[in-house]
């Protein structure tokens, strides 16, 4: 009902002007988009381990099963307004999301495709929302209220399962210093990628675990582009939980012989606030991918570090985190432990010059070792894991893509990826080890 109220206050607020006025600028000036998602999800759990989800949890240990499988299609409908032709000028955006299940199990589910009750495991045959956002313009700066789908360092939308998170709350946007994007917001509820529940709080990647519920997100911060690099700086607030500072940074320089040198470098800051009510917390981390591009192909090299008895850490939606820009993170880890330290060697090509336009490959392995939070006081990190400070505790990661994108004719835009993850890991690590494959095909339509 929340979100139906701020639909309607938003289309209120907006047919307050003259019909012409609306049909003129408003909607005439509109973009609609329109994104058919189906979505096939599969993770084995190796060596021994069981799906701890769903109805699997009250089976007796030998009769688990072994992996989790689910299978949907989603559309996700955006409509995007222009201005009226006024001093200050009125917009609004709006959204339709709908997700339809294909195949579930009781026994197999929890892959944050679709709803599902925790002790039963059933899955909702269909579940969708509605929402939007009224936009206010004066010159170059654009006031935004109501549910939206922010893409910042420090609170950024969930876009790996079938629908994407929202949320709900205020941001400001200016582009009136050339080269120069300032943000700032303040959000207080969401809604997970597999429930349409408006939530009152934000969790973190952690979160679900650990109990960690923050009432708002509060945030400040921009970007300065130039042609061949740009910086990013930001700083955020989860309320009562932590402080989060953010420097990125891009860079990319083409040789004569078409050869590119690429490079990007970020950087987090976590520190405890307010009434610390996820505990004592001090985590950095530092993470640089440095890649050479020839014709088509595309090598890189990673490091990445953390700094810190704690892991690092970041803004969540219930059930799943947001996305996170440190550049280690993979399709099911994200090396992020407290201390851990990683390496990563990536290739990418694209196979348009050998006869095949629209389809590219990608292949990374990332390596991470030294994980050790034995010195941390924080209970809310330590109740899923305490490390053993005389193993050596370490693990890692191989993503496999193959993506097939139409470059023309009628399905133009069609969009298909293949993705593979194996992760392994010692004894005790965060993560199990799986063997996972996600099968996504994308139709956008734009009118």
């Amino acid at each position: 009902m929340k979100t139906l109220a701020k639909f309607s206050l938003v289309i209120g607020t907006c047919m307050s002007f003259s019909p012409e006025l609306l049909a003129n600028e408003l909607l005439e000036d509109g973009q609609f988009d329109l994104i058919n998602r189906n979505f096939y999800f599969y993770r084995d759990f190796r060596n021994g381990a069981f799906n701890p989800s769903g109805a699997n949890t009250q089976l007796p240990e030998e009769d688990k099963e072994g992996y989790r499988s689910e299978w949907a299609h989603g559309v996700i409908a955006k409509y995007t307004s222009g201005y009226t032709d006024t001093a200050l000028q009125v917009g609004f955006d709006a959204y339709g999301m709908a997700a339809v299940k294909l195949y579930s199990d009781e026994f197999k589910t929890g892959t944050n495709l679709l709803e599902f009750d925790s002790a039963t495991g059933k899955t909702k045959s269909f579940n969708g929302e509605i929402g939007g956002a009224l936009k206010v313009k004066y010159k170059d700066t654009i006031l935004t209220y109501g549910n939206q789908f922010p893409n910042v360092p420090v609170i950024a939308t969930n876009t790996s399962r079938l629908l994407p998170s929202v949320s709900t709350g205020i941001t400001l946007q200016n582009k009136s210093i050339d080269h120069l994007e300032i943000n700032a917001g303040y959000f207080y509820s969401m809604n997970p990628v597999d429930s349409t529940k408006d939530l009152n709080f934000f969790t973190t990647d952690y979160g679900p675990a650990a109990g960690i519920k923050a009432d708002s997100v509060s945030f400040a911060g921009g970007t300065y582009k130039l042609p061949n690099s740009s910086v990013t700086a930001y700083a955020s607030e989860l309320e009562d939980v932590w402080t989060q500072l953010f420097l990125g940074a891009d860079f990319q320089h083409a040789f004569e012989n078409d050869h590119k040198l690429k490079a990007a470098f970020v950087g987090y800051s976590n520190k405890d606030t307010g009434k610390k009510i996820a505990g004592n917390i001090e985590a950095n981390i530092l993470s640089g991918l440095v890649g050479y591009q020839i014709d088509q192909h595309i090598i890189s090299f990673g490091y990445q570090q953390v700094f810190g008895d704690e892991p690092f850490d970041w803004v969540g939606y219930s059930t799943i985190g947001g996305n996170v820009s440190i550049l280690n993170a993979a399709q099911f880890a994200s090396f992020s432990e407290a201390k851990e330290k990683s390496l990563q060697l990536k290739y990418e090509t694209s196979l348009g010059s050998y006869g095949l336009p629209g389809l590219s490959l990608m292949g990374r392995y990332i390596y991470g070792w030294d994980v050790d939070n034995s010195n941390s006081d924080n209970s809310f990190y330590r109740q899923r894991f305490v490390y053993d400070p005389t193993k050596d505790n370490k693990h890692w990661e191989r993503n496999l893509q193959i993506s097939y994108k139409v470059p023309s004719g009628f399905a133009k835009g069609l969009d298909i990826k293949l993705r593979q993850a194996t992760h392994r890991a010692t004894k005790g690590y965060r993560y199990n080890d799986i063997d996972e494959v996600r099968v996504i095909i994308e139709y956008p339509l734009s009118f």
